[in-house]
């Protein structure tokens, strides 16, 4: 399936999905024009295109970043942070007016997967090119795009109203009830019942879903980048289990997030299988504690940064399970990493990290980072008064292999190309990011499962660090973790997730699960402010509210929806009225 838009889908798509002032900020859709549009399988391709296209737009993005970033102890203010809402978000002084906070981008593009869910079914009866079997995975591919926009919103908002029916006819219904994922009770989040509805749609399309949509099993990684884009550009199954994983996950259910965890490393370790059968050996990948990752120094190198190129420099890696592709000449760009991280011209973005999470790494001296870790030198940039991100904004990185035995910078070698234009793609779901959900579940199950999650970290660790054999010099201990949940969990796997998974959107969601888990926001509270050099003490106060993990509801939506309450912990002034 081409990833773009005829005419006619476009003219579609402006009368149909233009903002308005109703709710969903979708206008229905004129009658006459559907019912002649909706004849053949190109017409439901070109829309569910769109729903990619509507997913990658600059709004989608930045808020898939920067509400699952930007209140984390990661983000600080970089050079030009020309935006009063990024700056309110960045000191905790969120207010519903922000237009960080509207939510119609995500709708339009729920509107737009309703829309091929509603009509994808009469074309097919009508249309003999268009088989049963592509009509499901159209479906599976629209639930999951719906389902991971919910998501999104649940996660940011708590609760917000789920609607799966297309907003076709001028009676629809824009002022909807929300659907709780969390519900307050005796001061403390419980679970609500929004994840269950996620979880009971996408159980009826996973088997739905595409595996592969090209045979890869012949190409080495770099081919396969470029010409089996699809595998992980397109919904497959296996994203649908990654996103099942993780709703799981919030919701408690263990057991079935490893299931699904276990799906995706299964299927990962056949395709390496393949590849091995087929190419021989593979020599910039290797086995880590038995699961296939790509090596920071293939086989034979002296030269380290090889996985951080191939997973966010050139995209579309092994590793990848789903993530928005960018290509050059498309008519989107992903402006969010290219304007936000900085380019060429301008090193430092108007995103930068904390000086900490950089300084002294080269002399074992850093508390998130072992020496040897090449994480810190490819994601990260100190040659400014602060620290520019560099993940997604280089196109390729390269530093010494003996990273462990070096003392000063200048020797290392560290070589950051950053891209001449803003086409990188950006990663929902990759392999790590799974085996650390899978690490973090079997820990929440007890202490005779602790030793399961510490081979995964540990593989995680190691292939970062390019320690290739199991106990090497420094890696990391199981004694040193074992002797509690709390350590288990905060010590070695939160801290994990966020040396692996810093800088994409992802490290705020981890601190809310987690303070949602255990009933309290002590943890969270302390790594938030770490950052903070004034005022710390009062936003630690704040960040004890529960009701501050989400974020405020904004004011036009309260005003369009008569069903929907601000979170309490915004206050009542004027500005938080409907």
């Amino acid at each position: 399936m081409k990833r773009t838009l005829t005419i006619l889908s476009a003219a579609l798509l402006l009368t149909g999905f233009t903002s308005c002032s109703k709710y969903l900020d979708t206008l229905p859709l004129n009658d006459v024009v559907l019912e002649n549009y909706w004849t053949e399988k190109k017409d439901v391709e070109s829309v569910l295109n769109s729903c990619y296209e509507s997913l990658e737009n600059r709004e989608s993005i930045l808020r898939m970043a920067v509400w699952g970033e930007l209140r984390s102890e990661n983000i600080i203010a970089g050079s030009s942070v020309n935006s009063n809402d990024l700056l309110d978000a960045l000191k905790e002084t969120l207010l519903p007016s922000s237009a960080l906070t509207s939510w119609s981008v995500f709708y339009q593009t729920i509107n737009r997967c309703n829309t091929v869910i509603h009509y994808a079914p009469g074309v097919q009866e009508i249309d003999p090119n268009y088989t049963v079997t592509e009509l499901q995975a159209t479906i599976a591919e629209a639930t999951f795009i719906r389902d991971l926009c919910y998501f999104y919103l649940l996660r940011t908002f708590a609760s917000v109203p789920i609607v799966f029916e297309a907003s076709i006819s001028d009676d629809a219904d824009f002022e909807v009830a929300p659907t709780p994922a969390f519900v307050m009770q005796n001061g403390k989040w419980e679970i609500g019942p929004a994840f269950d509805i996620l979880i009971n749609d996408l159980k009826g399309v996973e088997e739905m879903a595409v595996r592969r949509y090209v045979d890869d099993s012949n190409m080495s990684n770099s081919l396969a980048a470029t010409a089996a884009t699809e595998n992980s550009g397109r919904v497959t199954r296996y994203a649908i289990y990654a996103l099942l994983a993780e709703l799981n996950l919030w919701k408690g259910d263990f057991d079935e997030t490893i299931r699904y965890c276990d799906l995706i490393i299964d299927a990962k370790k056949k395709q390496y299988e393949e590849k091995k059968n087929n190419l021989g050996e593979i020599n910039d990948m290797m086995l880590f504690n038995d699961i296939p990752l790509i090596r920071e120094c293939v086989d034979g190198g002296t030269r380290c940064g090889n996985a951080q190129t191939e997973i966010f420099g050139t995209g579309n890696s092994f590793e990848s399970i789903f993530e928005l592709y960018f290509r050059v000449g498309q008519s989107s760009s992903n402006d969010y990493v290219y304007t936000y991280y900085g380019n060429t011209s301008n090193t430092l973005g108007r995103f930068a990290t904390p000086e900490e999470n950089r300084k002294d790494v080269i002399i074992g001296n850093n508390t998130l980072f072992s020496k040897d870790d090449c994480r810190a030198y490819g994601m990260m940039d100190n040659k400014t008064n602060r620290v520019s991100i560099t993940k997604y904004a280089a196109s390729s990185v390269s530093m010494s292999n003996r990273l462990s035995t070096l003392t000063d910078e200048s020797t290392a070698g560290i070589t950051i190309s950053r891209r001449s234009n803003s086409y990188a793609n950006w990663i929902i779901y990759r392999l790590t990011d799974i085996m650390l959900m899978k690490a973090e579940a079997l820990a929440f199950k007890g202490e005779e499962y602790f030793e399961q999650a510490f081979k995964l970290v540990d593989a995680v660790n190691r292939r970062a660090r390019n320690i290739t054999t199991v106990g090497g010099a420094g890696a990391l201990k199981l004694s040193d973790y074992n002797s509690s949940m709390t350590k288990m969990i905060e010590d070695l796997i939160l801290q994990e997730r966020k040396r692996d998974l810093m800088f994409e959107g992802k490290r705020w969601y981890d601190l809310v699960r987690y303070s949602i888990r255990t009933g309290n926001n002590s943890y969270l509270s302390k790594q938030a402010t770490t950052k903070y050099q004034i005022n710390v003490n009062a936003i630690q106060i704040r960040l004890s509210n529960p009701y501050t993990l989400f974020w405020p509801i904004n004011k036009n939506e309260l005003k369009l929806n008569r069903n929907l309450t601000q979170n309490p912990a915004y206050g009542d002034t004027e500005d938080f009225q409907k």
